[in-house]
């Protein structure tokens, strides 16, 4: 069984609105084990719905239908969802009732265009929206004339507003959907997050784990500079699933080693403070070319209290002297950018009073004349000495801080890897 989502209205169509109600719906309904394969969006036109409606019923076993149960002219769900069923509107007297209650206990009365919401395709069964003027439709469409193989589609419509769809779910969608179709397969998924390689080269030394029609399913994705494999599994239950999970995360894990530094939700920031901790270590940084992105990064981690100490960022050259508290050569070109990460890091770490100090130096001068990219530079400053990275000064523009960033980050954890690397004795 297979499902498709269908967000209805031109502020999502024209991108005035982000639909979250499509990736709501869609988390939910795997849970239940319906496979979501599609999600349409159209904006606020008889036919187009109507169309689109059409075919979510050729191809889909399940359909979700969120907006356009409104009282204006432009709320067309239920005359398109009449006309692609061929099937005529009829009124409710039950739903007008709810509709006046639910206006008489806000002591307002009931515009007349409001009644548009008691209309529904014929044969339809009415979902009660306990706080809101749009009852939702529930429609079990038969399939079997066109397609004598096909079992039938069961099509719900609910409101656009996310906190009525939701409620609406909780209390009656939710189950009924899984009643119809649920419980006869169980999907999970888990991520593996990896950075310090990218997509194509992490796919090389992966053998024939990211090939269409392999169980489990394993795919990759670059977000924010980081790599996330994907490994979805379906089964009759969910053990069966983390079963056939296991032995895909334990060649993941293998082929990629110290790549991987999380699962799921574990961001590269929430590592390292697992590691610091795990040492009993603590960590000041200081940022010029990623802004304090690192500093925001690690005080919203759940150690932070225990292992970050504080963070300082450097603007620009005029105050680095100030904001370290060092003597700073003028001019600073006369430094090398290697040269100013490591005292930038050791001086951070003094002042503190850390056990290490990061430091992300300043950035290259962007120029399209160059004819190779400079570095940028990253320094640590450990117990016992300070270490310097620097890495070419390329990437997309909107990346690069988020890039850097993570760099320094990835320093300072495969430090922390190290069996020798441990805190200041006292």
């Amino acid at each position: 069984m297979n499902a498709e989502i269908i967000a209805i209205g031109d502020e999502i169509t024209s991108g005035q609105l982000l639909d979250t109600n499509t990736q709501w719906l869609s988390q939910r309904i795997e849970q239940i084990g319906i496979r979501v394969l599609y999600h349409t969006t159209v904006g606020d036109e008889l036919q187009p719905c109507a169309d689109v409606f059409r075919r979510a019923i050729e191809r889909a076993d399940l359909i979700v239908i969120t907006g356009g149960l409104g009282p204006t002219a432009d709320d067309l769900t239920r005359e398109a969802l009449a006309e692609a069923t061929d099937r005529p509107l009829q009124f409710s007297e039950e739903a007008l009732r709810h509709i006046q209650r639910l206006f008489a206990r806000f002591n307002k009365k009931m515009p007349e265009r409001n009644q548009r919401q008691a209309y529904f395709p014929a044969d339809a069964r009415i979902v009660h929206n306990p706080n809101g003027t749009a009852p939702g439709i529930d429609l079990t469409i038969d399939r079997s004339q066109e397609h004598g193989d096909r079992g039938p589609c069961r099509v719900f419509a609910l409101p656009g507003v996310p906190a009525e769809m939701k409620e609406m779910w909780e209390t009656s969608v939710g189950g009924a959907i899984n009643a119809f179709g649920g419980g006869h397969r169980v999907i999970c998924r888990k991520r593996i997050n990896c950075f310090g390689a990218g997509e194509s080269q992490i796919e090389s030394m992966l053998p024939d784990m990211i090939r269409r029609g392999r169980k489990p399913t394993v795919g990759i994705t670059a977000s924010q500079a980081s790599i996330i494999l994907r490994i979805v599994a379906e089964g009759p239950t969910e053990a069966d699933c983390i079963a056939a999970i296991g032995p895909a995360e334990a060649i993941i894990r293998e082929c990629l080693g110290k790549l991987v530094y999380g699962e799921d939700d574990v961001q590269l920031q929430d590592a390292v403070g697992e590691l610091l901790r795990g040492k009993e270590a603590t960590l000041a940084t200081v940022e010029w070319g990623t802004a304090g992105l690192i500093a925001s990064w690690l005080n919203g981690t759940p150690h932070a209290r225990d292992v970050y100490r504080g963070g300082l960022v450097v603007p620009s050259e005029r105050a680095l002297g100030s904001v370290l508290g060092i003597d700073v050569p003028s001019p600073l070109v006369e430094t090398s950018d290697e040269d100013l990460a490591r005292g930038m890091a050791a001086a951070c770490r003094d002042r503190f009073g850390t056990d290490y100090g990061l430091s992300i130096g300043r950035f290259p001068t962007v120029t399209s004349t160059r004819a190779k990219p400079e570095n940028v530079c990253f320094a640590l400053a450990t117990p016992g000495h300070v270490v310097v990275r620097k890495a070419p000064f390329v990437g997309h523009p909107a990346l690069i801080k988020v890039l850097n960033a993570k760099r320094a980050l990835d320093m300072l954890r495969l430090a922390l890897l190290e069996p020798g690397e441990r805190k200041s004795d006292p």
